[in-house]
């Protein structure tokens, strides 16, 4: 069964920062697109940024748009999140999610998900 593993959140100060990582577990990333999602309590699960696998392309929900950064190193067959800046508001769950054959951050599209880790943001 194909599933990732994420791992690196923790807590953090406001304004500090922290690497997520993604991990595939049963397949390598290739050509899958990779997605970071997050869920805050009470709230919807909201898309923060991917990272295509046939060429490499990014994107960036405006919430996190230069503070995060998506990342993939295909000889370690992982996908990073770096975020910097960090904000009470960046509290949530981190999920990563894959896809082949679609880029964006509708996360109704994405068949294979991590067990999520936790960020959270506060002094």
């Amino acid at each position: 069964q194909l599933r990732l593993v994420e791992s690196g959140g923790g807590l953090v100060q406001p304004g500090g920062s922290l690497r997520l990582s993604c991990a595939p577990s049963g397949f390598t990333l290739g050509y899958f697109t990779i997605g970071w999602f997050r869920r805050a309590p009470g709230k919807e699960r909201e898309g923060v940024s991917c990272i295509s696998g046939s060429d490499g392309s990014t994107y960036y929900a405006d919430s996190v748009k230069g503070r995060f950064t998506i990342s993939r190193n295909n000889a370690k067959s992982t996908v990073y999140l770096h975020m910097n800046s960090l904000k009470p508001e960046d509290t949530a769950v981190y999920y990563c999610a894959a896809v082949m054959g679609y880029f964006g951050l509708g996360y109704e599209q994405y068949p294979f998900w991590g067990q999520g880790t936790q960020v959270t943001v506060s002094s």
